[in-house]
Parts: C-alpha cells; sequence; structure tokens
C-alpha cells in the first residue's frame, strides 16, 4: 500500500487532523457543561423541595409538631403532590383542596373551613418551581 506524501496529502491529512481534535475538545466540554447543568438542576431541585418543606412545617403543620426540629421531615410525603401541583401551574383554589383532603382524609385533622388555608397556598404559589438552568446565556 503505497501513502500519498505529497506537501498537498499531507496538509490535508493534518487539516483532517486538526477538525478531528477541535471536534473532541468541544465534545469533551459539552460533556462538562452538561454534567454542570445537571448538579445546577438538582441543587435547584433540592432547594424547592426544602422550600415546600418549610412551608409545610412551619405554615401548614396541622398535626402540630413545629416546635420539634427533630421532626421537619414529618410532611416529606406530601412534597411530591404539593410541586406537581406548582408545576402545573394549578390554582390556589385547588392547593386548598388539597391540603384540606389531605388533612380530612389522611391525618384526620381538618381545619374548620378550607379557607384557613388559603395563607398557605398563596405561600406555595410563591415559590419558583421551574427547573429551566439557563446555559451560560
Amino acid at each position: 500500500m503505497k501513502v500519498d506524501m505529497s506537501p498537498e496529502a499531507v496538509r490535508a491529512r493534518l487539516r483532517t487532523m486538526g477538525d478531528l481534535w477541535l471536534l473532541s475538545v468541544k465534545l469533551m466540554n459539552s460533556k462538562r457543561i452538561a454534567k454542570a447543568q445537571d448538579k445546577t438542576r438538582k441543587a435547584t431541585a433540592l432547594e424547592i423541595q426544602n422550600s415546600i418543606r418549610q412551608i409545610l412545617f412551619k405554615e401548614w403543620d396541622p398535626i402540630g409538631v413545629s416546635d420539634n426540629l427533630n421532626l421537619v421531615d414529618e410532611y416529606d410525603s406530601y412534597i411530591a403532590p404539593i410541586y406537581r401541583l406548582l408545576s402545573i401551574n394549578q390554582s390556589e383554589e385547588s392547593l386548598i383542596e388539597f391540603l384540606f383532603r389531605t388533612e380530612r382524609d389522611v391525618l384526620g385533622v381538618a381545619c374548620e373551613s378550607p379557607e384557613q388555608l388559603r395563607p398557605v397556598a398563596k405561600k406555595l404559589l410563591s415559590l419558583d418551581v421551574h427547573l429551566n438552568i439557563e446555559t451560560g446565556k
């Protein structure tokens, strides 16, 4: 097998190698950016989760455990359904309904009126629950 060693052929191969090297650097950098975005996304998700946890523990607290910081995770099983309601832009009324039904049907300690839950629903609705991360813009 003969390899063309003319200056033009050598330059063409070197250009191809340079292009491949640049492509590999771009791919390597894109993986770094994706990993950084994933870490940022996870951190944002944890912040959202903690914000919902704090509102449920401090503001909602239907069983009265907020004076014991060891029980801060008492209402964690309600974080995901509340997040779903918030992320699909549900209304204040749907949050009030969820909280009231949870108190009445799950915990067995419903407040006198669902209207009492409006301040909690408003605080939950004030949270930014979007995980959209800007990509270096």
